[in-house]
């Protein structure tokens, strides 16, 4: 079974009932709703049209919603700047007025603080580069370094900036406040820097009654820097190499990826790895050669998930896309990966009896995982120390538990009722497992569970061969 799982961002493409079967059927994980563009009552009705896609499929799937962030961006403007080297550009805040022939308003009034003269400027996700000349009344000139055509409300990044943004704008609490009511299972924060973003997304989460989990971007330098502490509180990372790409230099994108991907191992929490990975597709039929290698990577270093963004959403060959995915993570999968669980974190009773429970998984060619879990945690343990060959299938009593196991490595959860008898869960489970086709006759399964010795209960390793 795959093991690398896929999430997909919902759109115009892939909003219907049919194309979410589609998408379910070609092996998507997690459905990405991306509140840059998203409205309130597409939110509304996506939801319950997803969840029920996924019971008629009989499928686990969770759902993303993606929040905008306080992104910088350019005003609206009455015909579009046609800007060459050389040329002078002046960006105002606060109602400042210009006199240059080109020039636009920005939508973050301190940018005039934050910025310094230069700096590099870099619009419409790096197409257009210039340098800061100088800055006053609220006016900062520029000079344009490369070509290209200036529209309405496109993005600034500012490399190397340390901006003084709020971790969430009053869209993006508005946003979330939809998203809580509809119950997703994650929310990503977009444009996160530091610690203390994800624990204000934590701590309004909490004020709306919210168990969702928090899926921390990284997309600045800033955020680089100080990774292992937002991994710390994050529940997910993301590496999101779109911004991430313009905000650092271009021959440093992968080795940062790599870094992340293996601090993540190392302490346990999941990985996302995301942006223009099947970018041709949005267009074409067939990926570019060197799309499949960046793909392959990705899932060598046994990031738990893989995104696709404009390829699913506006792209004309959507299922393609996750049937690529599919194809390569598979293959890729049966050629080992980096390795790098076996730096893994290991504290505590609990972890070290599922260290010694995949241990036992590995030294069976064809073993299967089973493990029962209230809160997701011993299924996130296992996934934790990423198993050689063997599949986790996960139990738990609780649905939203369920749906937000579709997203770590390698686990496949389900739905169950626990009796207060541990024998009788691994009974009820192995029946379960081999209804559906995923054990068979002679498999060895190796179960995480507790076992009852007079009024106490035990964790233990059990291997089982099913009958």
């Amino acid at each position: 079974m795959r093991k690398t799982k896929i999430v997909c961002t919902l759109g115009p493409a892939t909003d219907s009932p049919e194309m979410l079967g589609a998408l379910i059927a070609a092996g998507a994980s997690v459905f990405r709703l991306n509140m840059s563009h998203a409205p309130h009552d597409w939110v509304r009705a996506i939801v319950p049209r997803i969840r029920g896609v996924a019971r008629q499929s009989k499928a686990n799937v969770a759902i993303m919603m993606d929040t905008q962030g306080p992104a910088i961006r350019t005003g609206d403007l009455a015909t579009s700047l046609n800007l060459k080297p050389g040329d002078t550009v002046e960006f105002t805040v606060r109602g400042a007025r210009s006199e240059e022939e080109y020039s636009v308003d920005v939508n973050y009034d301190g940018l005039i603080d934050d910025i310094s003269e230069g700096d590099v400027v870099m619009v419409d996700n790096g197409n257009i580069h210039m340098k800061v000349l100088a800055k006053k009344d609220n006016r900062i000139r520029c000079e344009v370094l490369t070509q290209g055509v200036l529209g309405s409300r496109r993005h600034i990044n500012l490399p190397g900036v340390k901006v003084n943004l709020p971790p969430m704008t009053a869209k993006d609490l508005k946003d979330i406040a939809v998203g809580v009511e509809m119950d997703v299972d994650y929310f990503a924060l977009s444009f996160c820097r530091e610690k203390s973003d994800v624990e204000a997304m934590r701590a309004e989460l909490k004020r709306l009654g919210s168990e969702a989990k928090i899926i921390a971007k990284i997309e600045d330098q800033h955020a680089v820097k100080y990774v292992k502490d937002i991994i710390s509180v994050a529940d997910v990372v993301m590496v999101a190499r779109g911004d991430l790409g313009i905000e650092c230099p271009m021959e440093e994108l992968p080795i940062i990826q790599r870094r992340i991907v293996k601090s993540c191992i190392k302490v346990g929490k999941p990985v996302i790895v995301a942006t223009h990975m099947l970018e041709s597709m949005i267009t074409n039929p067939l990926p570019t050669r060197a799309e499949i290698t960046d793909v392959a990577n990705a899932i060598y270093e046994q990031a738990d998930a893989i995104m696709l963004s404009g390829e699913t959403s506006v792209g004309k060959y959507p299922v393609n896309c996750v049937e690529i995915f599919d194809r390569v993570a598979r293959r890729i999968e049966r050629s080992g990966g980096a390795g790098f669980a076996r730096e893994a974190i290991i504290e505590g009773p609990r972890q070290k009896t599922v260290a010694a429970a995949v241990n036992l998984a590995n030294s069976f060619p064809h073993s299967k995982m089973v493990v029962f879990t209230l809160h997701g945690n011993m299924a996130l343990h296992v996934a934790h120390l990423r198993p050689a060959h063997a599949p986790v299938y996960a139990f738990s009593p609780d649905e939203w538990v369920v749906r937000q196991l579709a997203l770590p490595f390698g686990v496949f959860a389900q739905r169950m009722g626990f009796s207060n008898d541990p024998a009788k869960n691994v009974f009820e489970a192995e029946a379960a497992l081999l209804l559906k086709g995923l054990v068979e006759s002679g498999d060895h399964l190796v179960v995480v569970t507790d076992i009852v010795e007079g009024d106490r209960r035990h964790e233990s390793v059990q291997l089982r061969i099913v009958p």
